[in-house]
């Protein structure tokens, strides 16, 4: 079993007096891809919020590499190696593709930096084309080509991405998916909620949340 593992239990959510979630429980090691699926407010993004630390308010334990986390402050979390993509990607539409991504660059030095830079372009080659672009005229598979290696320059251990497919070309969901397999094959763990089956097909697991109850896929 792998440090780096994500155990999450009997984990419940609520946005006031409303409750998202159920006492939900899984596990996502390192080299996993868990696709998580389910209809439009089933309760994905609020899982993934609440394990980021950003969403509503939570009972149940949450551990990561062995420390459990549920308490901590988002920033704390993503120090500690967990990186969220957001469903609406959190860009600086102003900025540039490269601006973009270094203003999110996190290391031990910038030499560590300007190599993970490289890695990220090499990953996204389409994005090495379009360095000076700023994020606004970019196309939304390109955004979130940038979302996604934007989050990486933060030095993430696992993934965590909310519908990174929707409303993107298919040559573009292509490209992310190679993407996503390739850092799988490197050992980064991947929690990602999709519909889109192009990942399912390739996960170690998928579950679904049927209004914020979590279940083994059919």
């Amino acid at each position: 079993m792998s440090d780096l593992r994500l155990d999450v239990t009997q984990l419940s959510a609520w946005y006031g007096q409303a409750q998202a979630l159920f006492d939900v429980s899984l596990a996502v090691e390192a080299g996993e891809l868990v696709v998580l699926q389910g209809l439009n407010g089933a309760g994905k993004s609020s899982l993934l919020q609440a394990l980021i630390g950003i969403g509503p308010r939570v009972s149940g334990q949450i551990v990561w590499a062995g420390q459990r986390i549920d308490s901590w402050p988002a920033h704390r979390r993503a120090q500690a190696g967990l990186g969220f993509v957001a469903e609406d990607r959190r860009l600086f539409t102003g900025l540039s593709v490269r601006d973009n991504l270094w203003i999110a660059a996190r290391g031990p030095s910038k030499a560590a930096m300007a190599q993970r830079f490289d890695r990220v372009l090499a990953l996204f080659p389409v994005l090495a084309q379009m360095l000076h672009r700023p994020a606004s005229h970019m196309s939304g598979g390109e955004q979130q080509m940038l979302a996604i290696a934007r989050t990486l320059m933060t030095g993430p251990r696992l993934l965590l991405l909310d519908e990174p497919c929707e409303g993107i070309a298919p040559v573009l969901v292509q490209a992310l998916r190679e993407a996503l397999l390739q850092l799988r094959g490197e050992g980064m763990g991947l929690l990602v909620a999709e519909q889109n089956n192009i990942l399912a097909e390739h996960a170690d697991r998928v579950l679904v949340l049927t209004s914020g109850r979590l279940q083994l896929a059919p």
